[in-house]
């Protein structure tokens, strides 16, 4: 890549975007504007990062990392912080959380070092509640802004790190079983209460999150692969059907799931595993 920039460079990109003689559309973002654009660019970045195109994780970072100056630009116009105390901020934190790498203490395994991050985690919540003399729980620190698979994977890995989690995988299966049966229970109840369904579909899903945080893998990231596979498998069926002349709506359910096991022999699936 030729002409190199520095991270200085960025800084002054966006510093001459939000000048008075800069960009409109740049001048009037704000905090919550570019909340949804954050959002968007970081699982931008993942997406590339589970492809083969690592340029294009190179420019999903690029996109997350203007993201980030852009936000630190607007509080340094604030006069609340600048980019460089964030970067402080975040590496006096991990220096802190890292005792094992930068200090004294000796570690065996992850578990020990997860324990460690959460115990120093909590001497500095403790601190701060002195000093803002109110209660904090140890969920705080998890967003409620965050999707609602990732939001029920951080909470429940929190409370797990402090013991508070199922004995072993087999306990959270029959909680599931539990959740399914009480789901069908509302799904036969006449007349059907809405509100009392969604809870026990929530409940349902909450507690299949937890399944796959024992089985170590990450449910957002899992759900967003099928959600590809399906856009990839539906589509295959869309352009099968298109060479035919036909849509969708004027097939029938057959004929799909005829032109979906193509799909899935394609990438070589067996064709009798469900969708």
């Amino acid at each position: 890549m030729t002409n190199r920039k520095t991270f200085q460079d960025l800084i002054d990109l966006v510093t001459r975007l939000r000048a008075p003689d800069g960009c409109p559309w740049d001048r009037e973002q704000t905090y919550t504007t570019l909340g949804p654009m954050l959002i968007e660019e970081a699982w931008e970045v993942v997406e590339a990062s589970e492809s083969e195109d690592r340029s294009d994780l190179r420019d999903e970072l690029g996109d997350l990392l203007f993201q980030i100056i852009f936000y630190a630009h607007i509080a340094e116009e604030q006069k609340h912080f600048d980019i460089q105390d964030a970067i402080t901020s975040v590496h006096e934190k991990m220096t802190r959380r890292h005792p094992h790498v930068f200090g004294d203490v000796k570690v065996s395994s992850t578990a020990e070092v997860l324990a460690n991050w959460e115990a120093i985690k909590a001497v500095e919540r403790e601190s701060a509640d002195r000093a803002t003399e109110t209660g904090k729980s140890l969920l705080d620190g998890v967003s409620s802004m965050l999707p609602s698979l990732l939001e029920a994977f951080q909470l429940t890995t929190r409370a797990a790190r402090v013991g508070f989690d199922w004995k072993c995988l087999e306990d959270v299966f029959v909680k599931m079983d539990e959740e399914l049966q009480e789901v069908r229970t509302e799904v036969e109840r006449e007349p059907r209460d809405m509100p009392a369904l969604a809870a026990e579909i929530g409940d349902l899903l909450f507690v299949i999150v937890n399944i796959a945080r024992k089985l170590g893998v990450e449910p957002e990231v899992a759900l967003k692969s099928t959600n590809r596979k399906f856009r990839r498998r539906f589509r295959y069926v869309e352009q099968k059907l298109a060479a035919q002349g036909k849509t969708c709506a004027e097939s029938g359910l057959e004929e799909m799931d005829g032109l979906w096991d193509e799909a899935k022999m394609s990438e070589g699936e067996n064709s009798t595993q469900r969708r």
